[in-house]
């Protein structure tokens, strides 16, 4: 796979895992397996980044499994949005 995470990058494991820098939100992604991400605020304005927020919504409402926002995607379609978010 050939793309750049320029704004958006994966969670070191960890205590620093736990931090978030300002400006971003930290989101767990994936079907059986879930991978940190954390992702700029500025996503939340777009209208297929929405999407993948109203997934969640519909799946798990406000019981979040592991305890920050889960998205009910597989892993390649969070990265294919959120790229795409990146090249605007």
């Amino acid at each position: 796979m050939g793309f750049r995470l320029t704004r958006m990058f994966t969670a070191k494991q960890g205590a620093e895992a736990r931090n978030v820098p300002k400006g971003y939100l930290a989101v767990y992604v994936g079907e059986a397996q879930k991978k940190r991400f954390m992702v700029p605020i500025s996503y939340l304005k777009s209208p297929s980044f929405q999407n993948l927020l109203r997934q969640a919504e519909e799946e798990f409402r406000f019981d979040q499994p592991m305890g920050g926002l889960t998205i009910p995607c597989i892993e390649e379609v969070f990265v294919n949005v959120t790229t795409s978010l990146n090249n605007l």
